[in-house]
């Protein structure tokens, strides 16, 4: 009898079949988190992520809230991750030092910095690099660089009398972001890229820092991309992937900088900069390549300039758009600002509860960023009600559904500042719930950063301009796609505002 023969190309799709439906019963069965609920085809496959991230581009954190729908607060979203929707929770996954947490490997990709902190995955190693930046980024040392936040809020507000003079249209959500990007590379580098000084405040940095973040998603699933795209010529990849190339532009803008830096930092003792903290002869040579200043410096200078411009945004649109707010907070600032120039210091500022219930409220409706980031108990078994998720389990919660909870935050949609009020004077503590910076050992380093200049930005120029929205409605600053940064309806031109008016020291 004549044995059949079977071509090799028969025999591998056979394979491969054979491997794809042993993978997917494993998954289904027998996989350590096979009990949990969930779609059954986000547990069998990365794919279902894909479709509403890459193909309907960034709508995965809306099907995430359809599944809590309708499996309950705990559910399974993809073959190898959870997601939570408790705000009293929240801080068992994003726990204190005390406890490891530990970045989730299939998750990182997403940053396209491999040697960055954001990215370092092992707890140990996450303490020794940030432990290099404490101390710049304390409540200390952030009060002693007040003056130069000072100095760039008022290049701001003068930019603010040249329009308010020549009747222009300023788009607020660009000068905001080049007023944290100036500040962030004079505390950086040690001279600002002055972004301010640009006729259009240089929106095509922000733009590209927008476009680089949103081609994370993209990242995550074939993290092979930015290896690949990096041996392609520029012009190509332009026409490629325009996103990724932009990625590749800011890497080698900051790492030109970086070697810059370096060649000035050369027979300099003192540490007067972010940059010279990283390049302390004291840590070990691995980290202190320039590989590591380019990974460094980009999540620096994005995450400093992006979310806090944001937040700046979202609470100007709010304050114009309900003028009986805005009212109040100018009221309030009288307080420690007599004449519209006057210059409060951080201190001062942080006592007036309203202008603290205004910055509550809009880092509230702006999220920080909108994509989950899972965290990992590596040797800690995390129970959640009757559940038990096993150690090394990639567990998140997204800030907007902290956010956005109506049992906390009751009409969460609605911008209102006077529910910290209330909830001040019942003794509650909402700003638990704030979550932007996120939580525990991996919080945002910058969140001292952020506030001095949310307070002394917003008191700065609210104080000081009389504003009215241009073309612009909340559409334009309301959540509709996870790009990272949450993303505003598609072909949204940002938030503009013509500047009616300015104060004068005789008022």
């Amino acid at each position: 009898m004549e044995v059949p023969s079977y071509s090799l190309l028969t025999l591998v799709p056979i394979g491969i079949f054979t491997y794809l439906v042993a993978g997917a019963i494993y998954r289904l069965y027998f996989h350590p988190l096979s009990k949990f609920p969930g779609p059954k085809l986000a547990a069998v496959t990365h794919l279902y992520e894909f479709y509403f991230n890459i193909i309907k581009d960034g709508m995965f954190i809306w099907e995430i809230e359809r599944m809590h729908q309708q499996y309950g607060p705990i559910v399974r979203i993809t073959p190898h991750e959870l997601h939570i929707k408790d705000p009293h929770f929240y801080d068992e996954i994003y726990a204190s030092s005390a406890r490891k947490r530990e970045k989730y490997a299939g998750f990182v990709a997403h940053f396209g910095t491999p040697l960055s902190m954001v990215t370092t995955i092992n707890h140990d190693h996450h303490r020794l690099r940030r432990g290099v930046l404490n101390s710049y980024f304390s409540k200390r040392s952030v009060t002693r660089l007040e003056p130069i936040i000072q100095e760039k809020v008022r290049k701001l507000a003068k930019r603010f009398e040249d329009a308010s003079k020549a009747g222009t249209v300023v788009r607020l959500d660009a000068a905001y972001t080049a007023l944290t990007m100036d500040i962030i590379t004079r505390y950086s580098y040690g001279a600002s890229y002055n972004y301010l000084d640009e006729d259009d405040f240089k929106i095509s940095w922000k733009n590209a820092v927008l476009d680089a973040s949103a081609n994370g998603a993209m990242m995550r699933h074939f993290p092979f991309m930015l290896a690949v795209s990096k041996s392609i010529p520029p012009w190509l990849l332009k026409k490629l992937d325009p996103q990724i190339a932009v990625l590749l532009e800011i890497q080698h803008m900051v790492r030109k900088q970086s070697m810059e830096s370096l060649e000035n930092r050369s027979g300099k003792a003192s540490q007067d900069t972010v940059f010279d903290a990283l390049n302390d002869p004291s840590l070990p040579p691995e980290e202190r390549t320039i590989d590591r200043f380019q990974d460094e410096g980009q999540i620096l200078l994005a995450a400093g300039s992006e979310t806090t411009a944001k937040t700046l945004t979202t609470i100007t649109f709010h304050l114009l758009n309900r003028k009986s707010l805005l009212l109040k907070l100018k009221e309030e600032l009288k307080q420690v600002m007599p004449t519209p120039s006057s210059t409060p210091t951080w201190t001062e500022l942080e006592k007036l509860p309203y202008l603290t219930a205004v910055i509550n409220e809009g880092l509230r409706l702006s999220y920080g960023v909108t994509t989950r980031l899972p965290r990992v108990a590596p040797n800690e078994a995390l129970k959640y009600n009757d559940w038990v998720i096993p150690p090394g389990t990639p567990v998140s919660e997204s800030s907007y559904f902290v956010h956005m909870d109506p049992s906390i935050f009751p009409n969460a949609e609605s911008f209102d500042p006077e529910r910290w009020i209330r909830a001040a004077e019942k003794g509650e503590r909402l700003d638990r719930f704030i979550v932007s910076f996120t939580k525990g050992s991996r919080q945002c380093l910058g969140i001292n950063l952020a506030y001095a200049e949310l307070y002394l930005t917003l008191a700065g120029i609210m104080r000081r301009f009389d504003m009215d929205l241009y073309e612009t409605t909340v559409d334009d600053v309301r959540l509709v796609r996870d790009r990272f940064f949450g993303a505003s309806k598609d072909g949204s031109l940002g938030v503009r505002a013509v500047i009616t008016g300015t104060g004068s020291d005789e008022e």
